[in-house]
């Protein structure tokens, strides 16, 4: 393997590796490249970001590397996350959601596995609406990021507590996604509409 196609399959981890990041022992596993030559490749994408001038930034956090964006473009990360076109959710992200609401604590992989797609940008809609946060780390190589709902989900969905969730017919199925997306939206309607109509 030449060394740019190596810096290349680097750059891919990490974007799938979202925010658990990816270690230069797990590169080296992956790629089969020796640990040295693996950090060597991290270190250089992570120069290349910054000479680039690039919208991203490779990071180094409690040992894993990332992908981040860039502190001074914050506001208008911002702006994106609160927009009004953005105000209510999408089918994703109340399915993902609803993943939560019924699972947590759960991994991103396993919220992937459950959807069959990548969740990423749904998570992080979610967090940016403080529906979800992270509640802790799983007992798994390279302790992946466990995440659960928030009190603002419970305030939203207008519940006192997890134990008033709509209840599916059949929750041990791990097939019944759609059943509970639909139970939050349900939910959700519910709320608006008697928000709705406690407004002068």
């Amino acid at each position: 393997m030449d060394y740019k196609t190596l810096k290349s399959i680097i750059e891919g981890l990490l974007f799938l590796s979202g925010d658990e990041g990816i270690s230069v022992r797990q590169v080296a596993e992956i790629t089969e490249q020796r640990p040295e030559l693996a950090a060597g490749a991290l270190e250089e994408l992570k120069e290349d970001y910054v000479t680039q001038e690039r919208g991203l930034q490779v990071v180094q956090i409690a040992g894993n590397y990332r992908l981040a964006t860039l502190p001074e473009h914050a506001h208008y990360f911002e702006r994106l996350a609160y927009s009004p076109s953005r105000s209510t959710l999408s089918q994703a992200a109340l399915e993902t959601l609803a993943i939560v609401a019924y699972r947590q604590p759960i991994t991103r992989v396993e919220i992937e596995e459950i959807r069959g797609v990548k969740s990423e940008r749904a998570i992080h809609t979610l967090n940016n609406k403080d529906l979800i946060h992270e509640v802790g780390r799983a007992e798994a190589v390279g302790r992946p990021i466990l995440y659960g709902t928030t009190k603002s989900f419970l305030e939203s969905f207008g519940l006192a507590s997890l134990n008033e969730l709509p209840e599916p017919s059949n929750f041990e199925s791990t097939d019944n996604l759609e059943e509970e997306t639909q139970l939050l939206f349900n939910k959700l309607d519910t709320q608006m509409t008697f928000e709705d109509i406690e407004q002068p």
